[in-house]
């Protein structure tokens, strides 16, 4: 299978795909391979922040050339551990997500504007890197927030306790003025069910 890995230092891995045998004539590719998601879950400048990868991203998928034009299909799914946005207790799962894209030689799309260059995945000297295209695709599509369950009630903004577990003794809180007309119709609709 055509993938050269190569590592820089202890935790960058630089997956490539060699398409020369598809730019030559090959009719098809096909990959699998696992790709280590070293984020950093502290680093608040990143989209991740918060979210731990405990096992790599699994990708599987292919490339076809029919008469030069050559499409892409992949899956990759990846084990994750993120906190619920209410409560922050753990919630773990399995993200997945499919994609098909386009292969083209840089040389063959002219002066396309950036966004037209999105629907591509470019070929550099008859390699495609991988690691950049499935991380931007990460990093769009993966959820913003997470919830232990549909209807988790969060902490006390007083004390702090989860009120998943019970009720605590805090009297109730004082609603911010501001918010006095929306707490109001709240009110009435919890009165008119």
């Amino acid at each position: 299978m055509p993938i050269c890995v190569s590592t820089i230092g202890w935790e960058v891995f630089l997956v490539k795909l060699d398409l020369r045998p598809l730019l030559a004539g090959d009719r098809l590719l096909r990959f699998e391979y696992e790709l280590p998601l070293d984020t950093d879950p502290k680093d608040t400048s990143s989209f991740l922040y918060g979210v731990r990868f405990p096992s790599p991203m699994k990708v599987k998928g292919d490339i076809t050339n029919t008469a030069g034009y050559m499409r892409m299909t992949l899956t990759l799914s990846a084990d994750y551990v993120a906190a619920c946005a209410r409560c922050l207790a753990p919630v773990d799962g399995t993200f997945t997500l499919d994609l098909e894209k386009t292969v083209a030689p840089r040389n063959l799309l002219g002066d396309l504007t950036e966004d037209k260059l999105d629907d591509f995945v470019i070929i550099e000297d008859g390699f495609l890197d991988m690691d950049e295209i499935l991380l931007q695709q990460l990093e769009m599509e993966f959820p913003i927030r997470f919830l232990c369950k549909d209807d988790c009630r969060g902490l006390c903004p007083k004390c702090g306790t989860n009120l998943n577990d019970g009720q605590c003794d805090c009297e109730t809180w004082e609603v911010d003025p501001r918010l006095a007309p929306l707490a109001k119709i709240l009110e009435q609709m919890k009165n008119n069910k």
